[in-house]
């Protein structure tokens, strides 16, 4: 599901604040860029607003924020929810005692990982990032908080890039973005 589909028109000032920049980093990469949107106070709480409408009677008690873009919705969205916060980090950033996810990516292999005990059987978790390309990223996420018996109840992302087909790759789980980049 999309809000860009919606036509709520506060998707249409979030879609315009995330500049893209051709090349990055490397040739032929079109890379989105939220930093944009993060400098527009209106667009970024309209973008977390939109989740939260969605969200908050979803009796979600896990919020989920892959490293780093993830962080910076996922956060406030947990707080507005009433969800605890858990980051989903790269090696060696957690301290404690981690439970980890190898995944494979278009250039290569990657790993996230979160605290032994930070999310409980049965418990409900939303999956934040800032973009869904490939998918890769957010199944090795879902894998994680359902190896600790999380039920993971949706993925969502500020920006999808459909082309890529990143959402066949989810298993079947929901996936709520707010635009779309083609």
């Amino acid at each position: 599901m999309s809000a860009d589909k919606d036509e709520d028109p506060r998707v249409s000032g979030i879609k315009s604040k995330i500049r893209v920049v051709p090349d990055f980093p490397k040739p032929g990469i079109m890379f989105q860029d939220i930093t944009t949107l993060l400098l527009d106070s209106k667009a970024f709480k309209d973008a977390l607003d939109l989740f939260v409408e969605r969200y908050k009677d979803r009796n979600i008690s896990v919020v989920a924020g892959i490293e780093a873009r993830g962080f910076i919705f996922g956060s406030p969205i947990a707080l507005a929810i009433g969800a605890k916060f858990v980051p989903l980090r790269k090696p060696g950033k957690l301290p404690g005692e981690v439970i980890s996810e190898d995944y494979v990516l278009e250039y290569g292999k990657d790993c996230l990982q979160m605290h032994v005990g930070a999310v409980q059987p049965e418990e409900r978790a939303l999956v934040v990032d800032d973009l869904i390309a490939t998918g890769g990223t957010l199944c090795a996420a879902m894998t994680l908080l359902e190896r600790v018996g999380a039920e993971v109840v949706e993925c969502a992302c500020v920006i999808e890039l459909p082309d890529l087909k990143g959402r066949e790759r989810l298993k079947g789980k929901p996936l709520y973005v707010l635009v779309e980049s083609h």
